[in-house]
């Protein structure tokens, strides 16, 4: 079976997708992959093809408010949507695959499927497409709404529509005729039942996988297992959230960790903290980021921005997060944590002191037993397996 996976956003959003192709590969599938530029992941061994766009030097220019979003979004945001839906339209027609499998970022997925007469794939990341009551959708709203909640999944159809003249342009591309659009053949959400529990409501094709993770091999670099060896430590970072002031806030989370008596192992990301020298000291090690399968199962905490590839990596070493939510995505998981009693009530962005800070990791070893159970359970799933069986009965 030939497989087109697709996919765009920053490294959260290509990691796993490296994760599911080779292991489409190890199954005897010919595989390609279609990502942006300069995500950071490693690809290597992959057939891979670009979408001509650099969400990270994105970021690193706009940060990732709405604001800004807004600001540019004549300028940056709709021309950089375009390429995507034009590109990986192309590497459709180009790759002509058996079944295409799409992030919803992919907003021409559906099109270039149907027009090839293949089924097509959703990957949830997130749970922002399939309605259910039991939850409203990620990155709306943080209120339970009850049997509303179904009414905020339209949010994602309201944002295609947005891009209704290039959908059409795509139209025209890959030789679609107009006409219904199937639904499509199945949805992947690679997450932990762990952390999300089904809704009885989705239907049958929608599947909850397990993570598809890839435990890191190597060693941590010198200075870093040094710094661990050290003592107690609690690690913070915020990955891609360049946004607000990073070094008012690394000064709080050094702050706020200081005051429950551990170290500070920070990861500056691509701009959420920024430490400033006067709180550097033996206790607080800088580095750029970190392979997060090696340092959490060793740290006494997390305390990050709550995007679920960070949430399911510290949840699957046992480690307790502390979320302190920025945009989208994060504060649903940061509540879906919390009501399940696997970590304290997440902090907002705008709100995080390191009072607020210390007296949420005060908290942790309340939380630590379930986080085990849970990374108990997680040690037990095999998301990619999984996914790849599931492509495998669309093509037969």
């Amino acid at each position: 079976m030939r497989l087109l996976l697709v996919t765009a956003g920053t490294r959260g959003d290509v990691d796993p997708f490296a994760v599911l192709a080779r292991r489409a590969l190890r199954a005897g599938h010919e595989v390609r992959l279609v990502v942006p530029d300069n995500s950071g992941v490693d690809t290597s061994g992959i057939d891979v093809a670009s979408l001509g766009v650099d969400y990270s030097q994105w970021i690193e220019h706009q940060g990732v408010s709405v604001g800004a979003a807004l600001r540019s979004y004549r300028s940056v945001v709709r021309p950089a949507m375009r390429r995507v839906m034009i590109e990986s339209a192309k590497a459709a027609v180009e790759y002509a695959p058996d079944v295409l499998v799409a992030h919803p970022k992919i907003l021409s997925a559906p099109l270039a499927a149907n027009a090839l007469g293949i089924p097509f794939v959703w990957v949830e990341m997130v749970p922002v497409l399939t309605p259910t009551r039991a939850f409203p959708a990620a990155g709306t709203i943080s209120r339970d709404l009850g049997r509303l909640n179904r009414f905020t999944y339209r949010a994602a159809a309201g944002g295609a529509a947005m891009f209704r003249r290039d959908l059409s342009e795509v139209a025209k591309l890959v030789g679609h005729r107009g006409g219904r659009i199937a639904p499509p053949a199945a949805t992947l959400m690679p997450i932990s039942p762990a952390i999300l529990q089904r809704p009885p409501d989705w239907p049958a094709t929608v599947h909850l996988t397990g993570p598809w993770r890839q435990p890191a091999t190597g060693v941590l670099p010198g200075q870093v297992a040094d710094f661990i060896a050290g003592g107690d430590f609690v690690y913070a970072g915020f990955g891609s959230m360049a946004a607000g002031d990073p070094v008012a806030r690394a000064r709080e989370v050094v702050g706020g960790i200081r005051r429950t008596g551990a170290r500070s192992l920070i990861a500056t990301g691509l701009g959420g903290l920024s430490v400033p020298p006067e709180v550097l000291g033996d206790d607080v090690f800088v580095t750029d980021s970190v392979t997060h399968d090696l340092v959490l199962p060793l740290a006494g905490a997390a305390v990050h921005h709550g995007g679920i590839g960070t949430v399911q990596a510290a949840l699957a070493a046992g480690t307790v997060s502390v979320i302190v939510p920025f945009i989208a995505d994060q504060p649903f998981w940061g509540a879906r944590l919390h009501e399940r009693g696997l970590g304290p009530s997440p902090i907002r962005q705008r709100a995080l002191t390191s009072d607020r800070l210390a007296a949420a990791l005060s908290q942790a070893g309340e939380y630590r037993p379930a986080a085990q159970r849970a990374a108990r359970a997680m040690a037990e799933e095999d998301g990619p397996a999984a996914a790849v069986d599931i492509i495998e009965t669309l093509h037969r």
